[in-house]
């Protein structure tokens, strides 16, 4: 067990928590995102901090990192690049888009339509980007990081369920707590300025490479598959109790990052193996935007997450 890999990141963690306050779990979840190089949905208001965060961690990480606002107008070649035509060589060259980085921020994804969100699939599925007839490799670790409003629907386009599922979790920020937004008023106006690397993109492949050596059993590859599983109606896990509140369940992609997710979090407390508490910790984060309610369980205010884990812990 790397404990040198782990001690840095777990003060990349503590400075991180110095800059954002009251948004430990994002930060967290950003780091897990590096690691596992998954893509995490952020849903919150604005003003939590959720650019911020992202930000921040890039700095302590020392990875390229690019920002696009997503709006209705933007074309996938805004995202991607281009093929350029030169009349001075008579030859076309590639103008490379913003996607070419490690953390790409997607701000307020949702915002702009079907054709640039799905510029994005093949990038997050398969770490590449198609321009003209030539395909380019991404660099690694390739995250991106989208963020949504819940609240302010007009003039967004939902993401679909293929597009949710790329998703290896969503996280929802919630508003800080008095002592954390107390502590937001002490920040200095340019608190990027005096953020330093501790981390390099050596230190991350290294990590990973640590956290693909924790120890799975065949129990609790057995439990990943039984709570998958028990989530999709019709098959001999589903809980009878949920007849008519679950629509859909969660793809296999969620049986891997529950997988990927539970070694991440074994390896951060320390333990070369993963245990059952490890699994279901990260089960809301990894469930809740795969699984579909039906329209009676929304009229009635059902809340996915607690689906999911209900669900969850009768698996256990």
């Amino acid at each position: 067990m790397g404990i040198e890999c782990i001690e840095k990141a777990n003060r990349v963690l503590a400075e991180a928590k110095k800059v954002v306050f009251g948004q430990n779990k994002m930060l967290e979840s950003i780091l897990a995102a590096l690691v596992c190089e998954g893509h995490v949905l952020i849903e919150g208001m604005p003003g939590l901090g959720k650019t911020m965060s992202v930000s921040v961690m890039s700095k302590l990480c020392d990875l390229s990192f690019k920002r696009i606002q997503f709006t209705p107008d933007l074309l996938p070649s805004d995202l991607l690049g281009t093929m350029i035509y030169s009349q001075k060589t008579e030859q076309f060259s590639t103008k490379f888009g913003p996607i070419f980085t490690q953390i790409l921020l997607a701000d307020e994804i949702n915002r702009s339509p079907a054709k640039v969100q799905a510029a994005l699939l093949e990038a997050m599925a398969e770490k590449q980007v198609t321009i003209g007839e030539n395909s380019h490799k991404l660099t690694s670790p390739f995250v991106v990081l989208a963020t949504q409003n819940p609240i302010d629907q007009e003039g967004t386009y939902p993401l679909p369920e293929a597009q949710m599922d790329r998703f290896m979790m969503k996280v929802v920020v919630d508003y800080p707590d008095f002592s954390a937004e107390k502590n937001v008023l002490g920040l200095k106006s340019n608190p990027l300025g005096s953020l330093t690397p501790l981390i390099s993109t050596d230190d991350i492949l290294q990590m990973q490479e640590e956290v693909e050596k924790v120890y799975v059993d065949e129990k609790i590859k057995d439990l990943i598959i039984r709570i998958v599983h028990a989530t999709r109606p019709g098959t001999k896990f589903f809980p009878k109790e949920h007849d008519g509140v679950i629509l859909a369940g969660a793809s296999p992609r969620a049986s891997i990052w529950l997988y990927r997710l539970g070694k991440f979090m074994a390896y951060m407390d320390g333990k070369d193996f993963v245990s059952p508490e490890q699994i279901v910790r990260v089960v809301p984060d990894v469930l809740a935007h795969r699984v579909l309610l039906t329209y009676e369980a929304m009229v009635d205010k059902i809340n996915t997450k607690d689906v999911v884990i209900k669900v969850a812990k009768q698996m256990v």
